[in-house]
């Protein structure tokens, strides 16, 4: 038996909010199972005049429970990691040059939300995006750019404005998450780190002081 693979198009979702032709542009990516329809609606509170939302979606769906029912989205899983890992860089890259290739004097901010945070981590260090602000919202670097984590914050993020949020009662914080905060601030000593009550999920009032900044 042999492995091969080829590249095929494939089609592709996202979901907007606010003025296209906003003075600034997000990029959200969601977390584990959760759907760019439903995501998107966390950003609402922002000035929609001021700030235009774009929202990709996972390319792979899957039931959340059985065989039927509600439905979920995911970055990747452990199964052909790399070649889905490069798909989802390529699919953002190419929104990104949807949004941006006509537009020169626009801000930047790309959040990533829980599994959306490492998706949104390897965009920037492998990809063709530029930004201003980047967002790490309940999640970590992932593990293939934490082997040379000092190397990729010192050259990613040395001019970015960076903020790692996370929510007191998130339910899947851990050491880990609060050992690499630590590191990540020896490295970067204006990183910004917001901590709010409450579990795991986006809190309006801390983005929109995001938004603010």
């Amino acid at each position: 038996m042999q492995k091969h693979y080829f590249t095929t198009p494939r089609t592709a979702r996202y979901f907007t909010l606010g003025n296209p032709g906003a003075e600034t542009i997000w990029f959200v990516c969601h977390g584990y199972g959760q759907l760019a329809e439903y995501f998107i609606k966390n950003f609402d509170g922002l000035d929609l005049q001021k700030n235009f939302i774009v929202a990709p979606e996972a390319l792979s769906r899957f039931y959340l429970e059985g065989f039927s029912g509600r439905v979920g989205a995911t970055w990747m899983t452990k199964e052909e990691r790399v070649p889905e890992i490069n798909d989802h860089i390529n699919y953002l890259n190419s929104l990104y040059e949807l949004f941006l290739k006509k537009r020169t004097e626009v801000r930047i901010n790309i959040l990533g939300f829980s599994q959306g945070v490492p998706a949104v981590c390897r965009w920037v260090a492998h990809g063709k995006v530029k930004f201003d602000k980047l967002i790490l919202w309940a999640g970590i670097f992932p593990p293939d750019l934490n082997t040379d984590f000092s190397f990729t914050v010192e050259n990613l993020l040395k001019d970015k404005l960076t903020y790692i949020v996370y929510g007191k009662q998130d339910q899947f914080l851990k050491e880990e998450h609060l050992s690499e905060i630590e590191k990540f601030k020896l490295i970067k000593p204006d990183l910004n780190v917001l901590i709010y009550e409450g579990k795991h999920e986006i809190n309006k009032a801390i983005l929109k002081k995001i938004s603010d900044e």
